[in-house]
């Protein structure tokens, strides 16, 4: 079985924000994977399907950000999967935009969501995909930036990294995770 976790907020207000580009990569792998994610269980929303005879799930915390692992526990508990069953996408502010970074393990970064995922797993020992988003221009504080849209000249290079993003979680559901890293960073 394999837990792929997108980190966003709820809402239409944060709706294809530079935070919500967890949710931008699930919806994407949702279309790919042919799976409707709308079942409401666990503080998310999910759908599962079987990928040559994987158990797949995809899901979105409805926690907002600083909750996700009161989502992402039940879940993985539920079904008895362990770390290495999960894997996290969410934004990076330490990247350019467009650009993604896959990691088997790592500290937080500042990131919010990752520090609960972290807290109620007890590890941060699980497969994750960084979406850079950039930094703001100086003067712009970090949460309005984060949780603005992204501007005309950043929609297709983000858009290129929610594409290559929902691959790369194709790809793991086939391949081991230093395959895939070595293929996609």
């Amino acid at each position: 079985m394999k837990l792929i976790v997108g980190l966003g907020n709820p809402g239409a207000q944060y709706d294809k924000t530079r935070h919500n580009v967890g949710f931008d990569v699930i919806d994407r792998c949702a279309e790919l994977f042919k799976i409707e994610v709308s079942e409401k269980k666990w503080k998310g929303v999910f759908g599962s399907t079987v990928i040559d005879g994987e158990k797949v799930f995809l899901l979105k915390p409805l926690t907002y950000m600083n909750l996700s692992g009161e989502s992402v526990r039940p879940l993985l508990d539920y079904y008895n999967m362990t770390n290495e069953d999960l894997l996290v996408i969410y934004d990076d502010l330490d990247l350019p935009v467009g650009k993604i970074r896959l990691r088997q393990k790592g500290s937080p970064g500042g990131h919010n969501g990752m520090k609960s995922i972290i807290a109620h797993l007890g590890t941060n020992e699980f497969k994750r995909i960084r979406v850079g988003i950039d930094r703001p221009a100086p003067g712009i504080p970090i949460t309005n930036y984060v949780l603005g849209k992204f501007t005309p000249d950043e929609k297709e290079p983000i858009q290129d990294a929610i594409e290559q993003s929902a691959k790369a979680c194709k790809a793991w559901i086939e391949k081991d995770f230093l395959q895939v890293m070595n293929e996609f960073n």
